[in-house]
């Protein structure tokens, strides 16, 4: 095969497939930080990590890389927790 036949016996991926494994882990962060454990350990690690000054004037530019990173996996399990409540 050669030229058109080889980009026609691509199998594209179904999209759905990747919606459907998001919403799956959307509702498995809502059923384990969901309980009231659960939303103990995430205002916790809300307090830690999101509403803490990411930028310190005297410390290393880099950590400002770092602290942003942390905020964005606590911030992507919220939005993740609040995408399960309104599937």
């Amino acid at each position: 095969m050669s030229g058109w036949d080889d980009l026609e016996a691509i199998e594209l991926p179904d999209i759905r497939d990747a919606n459907q494994q998001r919403d799956d882990t959307d509702r498995l962060m809502l059923r384990v930080l969901g309980t009231e454990d659960g939303m103990k350990l995430l205002a916790w690690m809300r307090a830690m990590y999101v509403d803490v000054p990411i930028a310190v004037p005297g410390t290393d530019p880099s950590h400002a890389f770092y602290a942003d990173g942390q905020r964005s996996v606590v911030r992507d399990i919220m939005a993740r927790i609040r995408r399960a409540r309104n599937l």
